[in-house]
C-alpha cells in the first residue's frame, strides 16, 4: 500500500524508494485516473520534471491511469507552467505533474490538478481515501505522446510581452526545468543573456534549485555584479517560483518582487484587491493600498491563493516564497517563466537601476522566513495555543493562517508549515533592536509550548 504521508496540503512528495516507488505511482495513477472518473472526467495531461527518477515513475503513473478508462496526453519533460499551460491549451479534465519542485535530488513527488485548479487538502485526501479503500474505476484508456505545447507555450508568452529596450539580465535555472524556456524568451525578445545552470539536471549539481534561499543566489549575484546587468533571475526546480537579485547583487525577497509588480499592475488597475500572504511586509499591504489598489493578506501557499483568487474574481496575487499569480494579461497561475518576463518589462520601460525601485519606502528590518522544528502531530496545537494567548493578552492578532500579531512599530508571524515538521516565523519592525524584541516576545511563548 501507499504511505499516507506523502499525500502532504498540496501534493504528492517524499523520498523515492523510502516513501515513494513504481508502486505508489501505479496506484497515484489509478487513484487519480478513478477521481477523474467518479466527476464523469476522463483527460489528463502528463508532465514530468529532470529528476533521474522521474521516467520510470512517470511509467507507472500512466499505467495505473490508464487502466482507469481515462485518456493520457503526455507533454514529455517540462516546467509546472507548462503543464498548467497545457491543461488550458489542451482543454483537458485534468493534469498531473511529476515533480518535487525545490527539494533534493532524492524526492520526487505529484502535483495533481483538476482544471487550472490544484487537487490540495481535502480533495486530495479523497484520492488517498481512493487508493486506501481499492475504490478504482476501469475502462480502456488510451495514451499519446505530443510535446508541441512547449513551442506553443514559448510563441504565446513572447507574443504577450513587449520590451521598450533591451534588458541586460542573467538567468540562473538551477539546473531546473525553467532553463530550457526562460532564455529562448528572452533571446527572443531581445535581451543581453546570461545563462547559468540552465542544462536540466536532476543531481542539481552547482545548488540546491530554490531561489529563495540567499545562499543559493551567490553565484548568480556575483555574475550580475561582475558583468554589470541590470537584474539577475533565479528559478526553482519546477519554475513556478522566482527569486531576483538587483544590480549591486541584493537579493530581494518575495515581497519586495511582488510590490515592483504590484505598482506596475496598478497604473492601470486602480480599486482591483491584490492578495499577499500573512508572511510578506508591511510595506506591501501599505503601497498596495497608497496606489489605488485593496490589499487582502490571506493564507500561505499556492492553491490556497489560486482558490481565492477564483473564488473573489482576483487577477493578481502572490507569496513571499516567490510564487506569483497573473491573471493580467495572462491564465492566473503561478508562473515563474513568465512573471521573470513580466518584471523585465518594467525594467525596460526605465533606465533607473533595480535598486532604486523601492527606495522611496520607509526603511523595515526583518527577517527572512525563519523555522523552529515541531512535530506534525504538535505544530498546529502550538500555534493555536500561542494566538489563544496573544489574543487574551489584548493583542492585534490576524489568525487567517496562524498568528500574525500587530504592533504599532512592527509584527511577528507563526504559522504551522503544511508541508514539513517545522513551526515557521518571521520578523519585521522600524528598527532591528525592537525586531529583536518582538521576536523574543513571540519565540517565548512558542517555546512554552513547544
Amino acid at each position: 500500500m501507499i504511505k499516507p504521508q506523502v499525500f502532504r496540503q498540496y501534493d504528492i512528495r517524499g523520498i523515492v524508494d523510502e516513501e515513494l516507488n513504481e508502486e505508489s505511482y501505479y496506484l497515484i495513477g489509478k487513484g487519480f485516473g478513478s477521481y477523474l472518473r467518479q466527476k464523469g472526467l476522463r483527460t489528463i495531461a502528463l508532465g514530468g520534471d529532470a529528476r533521474l527518477t522521474t521516467p520510470k515513475l512517470k511509467e507507472a503513473f500512466i499505467k495505473g491511469a490508464l487502466e482507469t478508462g481515462c485518456h493520457i496526453t503526455d507533454i514529455g519533460l517540462v516546467a509546472t507552467p507548462v503543464l498548467y499551460f497545457a491543461i488550458w491549451k489542451m482543454k483537458t479534465d485534468g493534469g498531473a505533474m511529476v515533480t518535487a519542485s525545490h527539494n533534493p535530488s532524492q524526492y520526487n513527488g505529484c502535483k495533481l490538478n483538476l482544471g487550472l485548479g490544484s487537487v490540495y487538502a481535502e480533495e486530495l485526501q479523497k484520492v488517498l481515501k481512493i487508493i486506501q479503500a481499492g475504490d478504482f474505476a476501469s475502462g480502456e484508456g488510451s495514451y499519446v505522446k505530443d510535446d508541441s505545447v512547449n513551442d506553443a507555450y514559448i510563441d504565446y508568452i513572447t507574443a504577450n510581452i513587449h520590451l521598450e529596450r533591451p534588458v541586460k539580465v542573467v538567468i540562473d535555472g538551477g539546473n531546473g526545468m525553467g532553463g530550457p524556456y526562460l532564455p529562448e524568451i528572452l533571446d527572443r525578445l531581445g535581451c543581453e543573456l546570461i545563462e547559468m545552470y540552465c542544462d536540466p539536471d536532476g543531481t542539481f549539481p552547482n545548488h540546491h534549485p530554490d531561489p529563495t534561499v540567499a545562499k543559493n543566489m551567490e553565484d548568480l549575484a556575483r555574475a550580475v555584479v561582475a558583468a554589470e546587468y541590470e537584474l539577475g533571475i533565479g528559478l526553482d526546480g519546477d519554475a513556478d517560483r522566482i527569486g531576483v537579485v538587483d544590480e549591486k547583487g541584493k537579493m530581494l525577497f518575495g515581497d519586495q518582487i511582488l510590490n515592483i509588480l504590484a505598482r506596475d499592475y496598478l497604473k492601470t488597475n486602480q480599486g482591483k484587491t491584490i492578495i499577499a500572504d500573512v508572511k510578506c511586509s508591511k510595506n506591501l499591504f501599505d503601497d498596495i493600498r497608497a496606489r489605488g489598489g485593496v490589499p487582502m493578506m490571506y493564507k500561505t501557499g499556492h492553491a490556497n491563493i489560486k482558490m481565492k483568487m477564483k473564488e473573489i474574481g482576483v487577477d493578481f496575487a502572490g507569496e513571499m516564497s516567490g510564487h506569483v499569480f497573473l491573471g493580467d494579461r495572462y491564465l492566473g497561475f503561478d508562473d515563474a517563466i513568465y512573471v521573470s518576463c513580466r518584471l523585465i518589462e518594467i525594467v525596460s520601460k526605465t533606465d533607473a537601476p533595480v535598486s532604486s525601485y523601492l527606495a522611496d519606502q520607509p526603511k523595515m528590518h526583518n527577517t527572512p522566513e525563519m523555522h523552529i522544528k515541531c512535530a506534525d502531530e504538535r505544530k498546529f496545537e502550538v500555534v493555536a495555543k500561542v494566538c489563544e494567548e496573544f489574543k487574551a493578552e489584548g493583542y492585534d492578532v490576524n489568525d487567517i493562517d496562524g498568528a500574525r500579531i500587530t504592533f504599532n512599530d512592527g509584527w511577528g508571524l507563526v504559522r504551522a508549515s503544511n508541508t514539513t515538521p517545522v513551526l515557521v516565523t518571521r520578523y519585521e519592525a522600524e528598527s532591528e533592536d525592537r525586531m529583536r524584541e518582538i521576536q523574543a516576545l513571540i519565540e517565548g511563548k512558542i517555546n512554552k509550548y513547544i
